[in-house]
């Protein structure tokens, strides 16, 4: 019974998947009126996550399942507790209007066991983690690099609104769904591998099934969020965005390294703008908001999945408390800091004061 509840979370989970992360790979050719209709573009989309995972999905595959703890303590029950943390975590961070990276809190989730059972592989994390660092920087100096260049060949009226363009930027749309089925289905599959039900193949098969149809069914108000968010790029500036994310995170793939393509294509938008407008104009709150998915994703699935060993595994009822304690204390800490602001601000609107 139990594996066909770890079976069901999958499932759901690699629907969200292909629902937010997969659908808004297509959001800059859908906004710059490459792609006319929302479902041409999640027809690609789909096709693309699912040749990703297919084709490449299977080294972040084995990295879940056994690179960062061992596979032996991996069985069904942990697999519902991963599966459950990382879902938990995105579900309120959808309802706090956070948004989180799948590859970070599925991670976190799988890092929680394993600090749970004080069985991790430290060495492997820290690759993991170095590269949730280095490809952002390298997605924001490719972004401003080649952005120079394209403003220097746009200024000489090289590049104008041409057929290919349209061609191009669909294509990236699609290699960039492709690199995130590549990437992706793995945090859905990923547990239920690691503890044996299911083979590298079949999962990916069946990952990347769900994330297309994910995509499809449930994408729309992603893409069309997205969509109308970025209109402001022109074909060759989401050619260049779309591009600088899927390359980097494709590579990643390649070598088993799950990375969140939030942030990446974050950089890459940073880069562009830096490129485009200088530094006075460099966006503080993406940065911040960087930092703040960074942080918050793995942290808060790495909380729930210790916080579920600990209560319903090994009935450590003192390790349930002080957890329990230390995120009171911290949600309290947030409110108090909140209303001393709300307090200031509304000090200085009033002219109040002493």
């Amino acid at each position: 019974m139990l594996e066909y509840v770890a079976i069901a979370i999958s499932l759901f989970f690699a629907m969200n998947i292909g629902a937010s992360g997969a659908a808004a790979s297509m959001g800059v050719a859908y906004g710059a009126g490459a792609v006319s209709k929302a479902r041409y573009a999640l027809l690609i989309c789909a096709l693309g996550v699912f040749a990703g995972a297919v084709l490449g999905g299977g080294e972040v595959v084995k990295t879940i399942s056994s690179g960062i703890v061992p596979q032996d303590i991996i069985n069904v029950k942990i697999v519902v507790i991963i599966l459950v943390s990382a879902t938990s975590s995105l579900f309120f961070a959808n309802l706090l209007g956070i948004p989180l990276s799948t590859s970070e809190v599925t991670v976190g989730a799988v890092v929680g066991v394993g600090i749970a059972y004080k069985v991790l592989f430290v060495k492997s994390l820290l690759v993991i983690m170095m590269f949730w660092v280095l490809v952002p920087i390298v997605a924001f100096g490719a972004a401003w690099l080649f952005g120079k260049l394209l403003y220097i060949i746009q200024q000489k009226g090289y590049l104008q609104d041409r057929p290919w363009l349209t061609i191009i930027l669909i294509f990236a749309g699609f290699f960039e769904a492709f690199s995130a089925g590549m990437n992706n289905v793995a945090n859905a599959v990923g547990p239920l591998v690691g503890a044996g039900m299911i083979s590298v193949t079949k999962g990916i098969w069946i990952g990347g099934a769900f994330v297309a149809i994910g995509a499809i069914f449930l994408g729309k108000r992603v893409l069309e969020t997205n969509g109308k968010k970025i209109t402001k790029f022109s074909k060759p500036e989401g050619i260049l965005i779309s591009g600088t994310g899927a390359v980097l995170v494709g590579i990643s793939s390649i070598f088993g390294l799950p990375v969140p393509l939030t942030q990446v294509t974050s950089s890459a938008i940073i880069g562009l703008g830096v490129a485009k407008n200088g530094k006075e104009l460099f966006h503080k709150h993406i940065v911040k908001k960087i930092v703040r998915i960074w942080v918050v994703s793995p942290i808060f699935s790495l909380a729930i999945s210790y916080f579920l060993v600990k209560l319903f595994l090994e009935s450590d009822l003192y390790s349930v408390i002080m957890l329990l304690s230390v995120m009171v204390g911290t949600l309290v800490a947030i409110s108090l800091m909140r209303a001393v602001r709300e307090e200031e601000q509304a000090i200085h609107e009033e002219g109040g004061g002493i």
